[in-house]
């Protein structure tokens, strides 16, 4: 800049420090450097360290949704790049290199998130007594995978977490299922003494009387309660409880079926729901393994029982059942 428009800027802008010598300006100049090298140090050490903070954050709410970990550089980094540019009105580059959200990174945290949790949990289990809780189920690929649940004291009140969930790569027998948990319980330090109580399925896997997953624990823990599943016994109680009920539900899934299963009846209940301005346009499907879904299933039936009704009649005469009902 020319010298004369430095001398310009100091009388107008600076008229305070115009009459200073240069000695004195050189001295501002070191003081200015030594402070602002300070403060970049430290203001890029807070940034960086508050972007890893709200990238672990971020990273929990993507876990908790369910959603694929490109979201966060796909949406939440163009959503905060957006409303920084235009709500405040800032450059939103410097918070946009704070916070490493790209798909490797979500997933990396999630994976420390996970393993920080399960250190903690095993720790917990380590020095306190504990029930358990195993079911395995197979899934639609044909996998099997076992699930364990644990119940301790955590201070005063009682805790409930998922152990593991993990794949039988073999068969589904007493043996490979007791292995499976007392593997896992070994790796991570847990003595199985702990389990005060363990709570199973009727299958003859879990509570047979030679070779079952509870007789083998016994062995190894002679003290150990082992129980059935009460959701099990309530599920084994309403099949034999009441015929007449067993019958509506028979015939309320049939209603389903009769509309589920074909997609040209699908769409046209789909239109009939929109032009009864129902709450929701869709059925239910009940599924004899996922038992738990019977309720669920139950329950929109009857919020959408006229337009099932009104659809039944059209299309068939199944409706004289309900409309009996």
């Amino acid at each position: 800049m020319k010298p004369s428009r430095l001398k310009e800027h100091l009388s107008k802008i600076h008229p305070d420090k115009a009459s200073k010598d240069a000695a004195y300006f050189q001295v501002l100049k070191d003081q200015l450097a030594k402070q602002s090298i300070a403060k970049v140090f430290a203001r890029k050490a807070n940034q960086a360290e508050s972007g890893l903070v709200a990238s672990y954050n971020i990273s929990l709410l993507i876990a908790k949704s369910g959603l694929a970990f490109t979201v966060g550089e796909k949406l939440v980094i163009p959503a905060i790049k957006e409303a920084i540019s235009t709500v405040m009105e800032r450059d939103p580059s410097p918070v946009m290199q704070a916070i490493p959200l790209s798909n490797d990174s979500v997933a990396r945290r999630i994976k420390e998130m996970a393993l920080d949790t399960e250190q903690q949990l095993c720790a917990t289990l380590r020095q306190h007594s504990f029930s358990v809780q195993l079911d395995e189920t197979t899934t639609r690929d044909n996998n099997v995978l076992l699930m364990a649940y644990v119940r301790y004291m955590s201070e005063r009140d009682v805790a409930e977490d998922v152990l593991f969930a993990k794949y039988l790569s073999t068969d589904t027998r007493g043996e490979t299922i007791f292995r499976a948990l007392s593997d896992y319980l070994q790796e991570n330090s847990i003595p199985i003494g702990n389990i005060l109580a363990c709570a199973t399925d009727g299958a003859p896997a879990m509570v047979g009387r030679y070779r079952g997953f509870a007789t083998l624990l016994k062995e190894r823990v002679p003290h150990v309660l082992t129980v059935h599943c009460m959701l099990h016994r309530h599920n084994l109680v309403a099949k034999n409880l009441s015929p007449s009920l067993h019958q509506s539900l028979n015939t309320a899934v049939k209603a389903i079926n009769k509309i589920k299963a074909h997609a040209l009846n699908d769409r046209i209940f789909r239109q009939l729901c929109g032009e009864n301005d129902e709450a929701f346009q869709r059925l239910l499907l009940h599924t004899e393994v996922r038992w738990l879904s019977k309720g669920n299933c139950l329950g929109r039936l009857c919020e959408l029982f006229t337009t099932v009704l009104e659809f039944l009649a059209v299309t068939s005469s199944t409706w004289q059942i309900f409309s009996g009902r």
